[in-house]
């Protein structure tokens, strides 16, 4: 089951500062976590983002799990280990868990209390994909297809779908009714047509004029 974790504004530590690191830093950055990264030396990725003051770093060889955790007060939100050390990762998880921090270690999806799946990101558009932590390289080679597979036309029907989402919340009630008219919208021919030469604003009239015959039938039928 995949599940979006909310981190925004959680204190996240990421111990380890390597190509790996960078790429698990910018996830938890895009999704508005307080980062803090970790290790005795780190990529020229993590420095940049340290550099341009979107996280904060700490020099040190951490060696004593226990200690580490135990010197946080108060305990971060989320501990990531991202060491080259299988074994040590396994020893920080285990006493993270054990100070009430979620914890997240790539090389050991078993003792992870969440996974980090490759995600599709094209527009505002997001799409994860897991192998369950089997193939990290599949998961981002299915990511890479399904990133060609999205159109701009797709892209323009977000759009359109949201702003008559909060045009049809004030003006229908019931939800069901909602739901039947945005897929209406979604299948018009004249919408697509307009989406796919890039004219949202002429999609979106024809949307409001497709709402605006559902508003005068159902006032048609109170009547009768």
């Amino acid at each position: 089951m995949l599940v979006d974790l909310k981190v925004n504004g959680k204190h996240v530590v990421v111990v380890g500062g390597g190509s790996e690191s960078y790429r698990k830093t910018l996830d938890f950055l895009e999704a508005g976590a307080k980062i803090l990264v970790v290790s005795r030396s780190f990529s020229d990725g993590i420095k940049g983002l340290y550099q341009t003051g979107k996280i904060s770093l700490q020099e040190e060889e951490v060696k004593n799990a226990a200690s580490f955790v135990n010197s946080f007060d108060p305990k971060p939100d989320i501990v990531v280990a991202l060491t080259n050390d299988h074994e040590f990762n396994a020893e920080l998880i285990k006493y993270a868990k054990a100070s009430g921090c979620m914890v997240y270690a790539p090389d050991n999806p078993a003792i992870s209390d969440f996974i980090l799946p490759a995600v599709a990101k094209v527009g505002e558009v997001r799409i994860a994909i897991s192998t369950e932590g089997k193939s990290p390289a599949m998961a981002s080679v299915l990511r890479q297809r399904i990133e060609k597979l999205i159109t701009q036309e797709d892209l323009l029907q977000v759009k359109l779908q949201s702003r008559v989402r909060e045009l049809l919340k004030q003006q229908v009630l019931d939800q069901k009714v909602r739901k039947k008219l945005l897929y209406r919208i979604l299948e018009d021919a004249k919408t697509k047509k307009f989406l796919k030469e890039g004219k949202l604003k002429e999609a979106q009239e024809v949307a409001t004029k497709i709402i605006e015959k559902h508003l005068r039938d159902a006032d048609k039928l109170q009547e009768t």
